[in-house]
């Protein structure tokens, strides 16, 4: 069974980070993620939008996959349904990002086991915004 980090672990990562690429950012403001990656930037965050068919979300250029982007990412945070965490690993590990977060209310068990296998932290059934909140102020 998957555990997740211990909160000195997670709030280690949140301090290390600088940048989170945020896979299924919605541009809509109403989105649980618009406001997530928009309170994550406030806290200084450079946060990437990884959305097929969309050019910019605030204030950032969107990429169509995680395999696009031109440059290194600390954290990947998916905002996807379950079935497509399988092969957001597999890309997380082809770029080699070492945490993949997977938000709250999403769980695929045998896709974290494959990541930690690779050697990835995965951080499971949390909010990112939430940790840092009760984690880092």
């Amino acid at each position: 069974m998957f555990v997740n980090p211990g909160p000195d672990v997670i709030k280690a990562l949140l301090q290390r980070a600088k940048s989170i690429a945020m896979v299924g950012l919605s541009p809509q403001p109403r989105r649980p993620s618009h406001g997530v990656a928009r309170h994550m930037q406030q806290f200084g965050y450079r946060v990437v939008p990884v959305r097929p068919m969309v050019q910019e979300v605030l204030g950032e250029k969107a990429y169509s996959s995680l395999t696009e982007l031109p440059f290194p990412v600390d954290i990947v945070n998916v905002f996807r349904a379950a079935e497509h965490i399988p092969q957001l690993v597999e890309e997380c590990i082809q770029i080699e990002c070492p945490v993949i977060w997977i938000q709250q209310g999403i769980i695929h068990e045998q896709a974290a086991r494959r990541a930690n296998q690779a050697g990835l932290i995965v951080v499971m059934d949390r909010c990112i915004y939430r940790d840092y909140l009760e984690l880092m102020i």
